[in-house]
């Protein structure tokens, strides 16, 4: 199943203390890549910086499990919200009878 994964601002997590776990944080998403659990990683464009991630998971509940593996969420430094994701049907509407 594809998940959304979308973090979340955690109040008083600033950047000074995310800096030591940065490289174990990138080590533990390639990891994450090379397995086919990430498939496309992003951050927004705004001045939060936020990552965005999409996720091939069995659920929702398996996805939470696998962020939970990165170290600044281990940290609490940052948190994720995931969004269980389904293929559009709207198609089906232009074919309808």
């Amino acid at each position: 199943m594809k998940i959304l994964a979308m973090e979340k601002d955690v109040p008083g997590a600033a950047g000074d203390r995310m800096r030591p776990y940065l490289q174990a944080e990138a080590l533990r998403a390639w990891e994450l890549y090379q397995a086919g659990v990430f498939r496309e990683m992003y951050f927004t464009e705004d001045s939060n910086h936020n990552a965005v991630i999409i996720m091939e998971c069995r659920d929702a509940g398996e996805a939470l499990e696998t962020l939970e593996t990165l170290p600044l969420v281990k940290e609490g430094l940052i948190k994720f919200e995931v969004f269980a994701l389904e293929p559009y049907s709207g198609f089906a509407r232009l074919f309808a009878d």
